[in-house]
């Protein structure tokens, strides 16, 4: 029997979701851009995907490329690079997949938002799949405090760029990405609201 928390880590549940729904082709290219310690990276390590991953922190970095080595020792160390997300050392349109769970909502401001996303939105193939998860004010609208442009203080004490489905449909258009599902909005008792947005790259 399978032991699925080892199979797959502490994977975002949305994540696997649409691993259950056939979204991640064998074999295909995956980029986590901000990708932390790498939870969300084991399932595509254990699996034969060409797995690469940014983030600004040396640390984090370190520990995903001792995950890869232990999962998937054929990959390079060079797959994963200290980088910020709005600066990415990759050419246009080489990966099948791009994952951004939990990068967007770090944003200082709208304009940064936008460099982040039109930066993994660059080195994304045409057809190729965008996962975000990210911190937004869908849901708890009256919970929340306005700081400075779109930088709010939630009721969990963090201060973050926050979304809205206006913005979110803007940002869409103004790349023009291909929405595949319904935006998916969990309440986490008040505290704070995490919004799903999966689109495809025309």
């Amino acid at each position: 029997m399978i032991n699925v928390r080892e199979f797959f880590g502490d994977i975002d549940i949305y994540l696997f979701d649409q691993i259950l729904k056939g979204r991640f082709s064998i074999n295909k290219s995956i980029l986590d851009a901000g990708c932390g310690s790498g939870r969300n990276l084991i399932y595509f390590l254990r699996n034969g995907y060409e797995v690469f991953a940014v983030d600004e922190n040396p640390h984090a970095v370190k520990q995903v490329r001792l995950l890869a080595n232990a999962l998937d020792p054929n990959l390079s160390n060079d797959n994963f690079q200290v980088s910020a997300v709005e600066k990415m050392p990759f050419p246009d349109e080489c990966f099948d997949a791009i994952i951004s769970s939990a990068v967007l909502h770090f944003a200082e401001n709208e304009m940064q938002f936008y460099q982040m996303l039109e930066e993994m939105w660059r080195v994304l193939k045409s057809g190729g799949l965008f996962f975000a998860r990210l911190a937004s004010t869908i849901g708890i609208e009256d919970k929340i405090q306005l700081i400075e442009e779109r930088k709010y203080l939630l009721p969990d004490g963090s201060k973050r760029f926050l979304v809205d489905e206006e913005l979110l449909n803007v940002a869409a258009n103004r790349i023009d990405a291909i929405q595949l599902e319904p935006l998916k909005t969990t309440n986490v008792q008040n505290l704070r609201c995490m919004t799903t947005w999966v689109l495809i790259k025309n």
